[in-house]
């Protein structure tokens, strides 16, 4: 699994776009986040469509071309210093192949925000552009909006890459599902749309010297293992160095949760770390896709080789 390319930090000042290639979003809760950002010396621009709302599916911020418009737009804006995601929901797998990735991959590589069905956007990211990107939280959402540690380790992530606290992540919930060490890149994000991404044309083919990321929400334990299988049967998993999950809210008692964990990844024989502190949990750190990291499952660490922006 290659490296990706690594964006450039942000510096006050810059501009960066907000948008919502997923579901519709909250006023209030937009115009709380866009103040955050103000108060971190960004500029932030709201894409044009991120109010418009579809006439027909209530669970969509726009039609899917106008979602797609706003992000490659955004995405290929040299003002643009970063590109963050308002929220999650559903809607990525409809316009991700609606991006012109020719002009993606023309345009300098800048920093992509979000998390949840942004998975997508992360794994199309990866594999069609060849860039690093954050798993971290969303502008609109509630996390970011009320927990002070999520919005201080993304500030510090975006501002200031090579901050020891970001480079080596050791929350003091983590623990050893399955000990051991390894070496790959990061990758991965929601379970369920890593799944739903499996036997897609534009899918990843394996997991060869990767280090997978895993989390979800609201997914009852048999619906977590069905998504597990899958991506087992299908070879996504295939080579796969070592495994990193976070939260699992409102997936059920979380002993089930560990059950199914680890009854479907023990067979891989590869290093686990589980309870990491990403994802949707109360409080969420932000983790870097498409960087090589060391994963020490028993001293439940996971140690970047770089720094995630330049």
């Amino acid at each position: 699994m290659r490296q990706g390319i690594r964006p450039p930090r942000l510096r006050p000042g810059d501009r960066v776009a907000v948008v919502a290639p997923s579901g519709p979003v909250a006023p209030e809760r937009l115009d709380a986040g866009l103040d955050i950002l103000r108060g971190w010396d960004l500029d932030p621009v709201l894409a044009p469509h991120v109010r418009a709302g579809h006439e027909e599916l209530a669970y969509l911020a726009a039609p899917d071309e106008r979602r797609a418009r706003d992000l490659q737009d955004a995405w290929c804006d040299p003002a643009v210093a970063a590109v963050f995601a308002a929220r999650g929901g559903y809607g990525a797998q409809r316009m991700v192949d609606l991006l012109d990735w020719a002009a993606i991959r023309s345009a300098p590589p800048k920093p992509l925000i979000g998390f949840s069905d942004v998975t997508v956007l992360h794994e199309a990211f990866a594999l069609r552009a060849g860039v690093a990107t954050l798993h971290g939280p969303a502008v609109a959402g509630e996390v970011f909006l009320k927990d002070e540690p999520t919005r201080d380790h993304l500030r510090r992530t975006l501002f200031t890459p090579e901050d020891p606290a970001v480079l080596t992540l050791a929350p003091g919930t983590a623990r050893t599902l399955l000990p051991g060490g390894a070496h790959g890149v990061t990758f991965g994000g929601c379970l369920a749309l890593l799944a739903s991404e499996a036997g897609t044309p534009d899918a990843r083919p394996d997991a060869a010297g990767g280090l997978l990321l895993l989390e979800d929400v609201g997914e009852p334990p048999y619906a977590i293992d069905r998504a597990l299988t899958q991506l087992l049967r299908s070879g996504t998993l295939t080579g796969v160095a070592g495994v990193v999950l976070g939260s699992w809210a409102r997936c059920g008692p979380y002993e089930h949760v560990r059950a199914v964990l680890t009854d479907r990844l023990g067979g891989l024989g590869v290093p686990v770390v589980e309870e990491f502190g990403f994802g949707h949990g109360d409080s969420a750190l932000t983790v870097p896709l498409g960087v090589p990291a060391t994963l020490d499952a028993d001293a439940r660490t996971l140690t970047f080789d770089v720094p995630p922006l330049l």
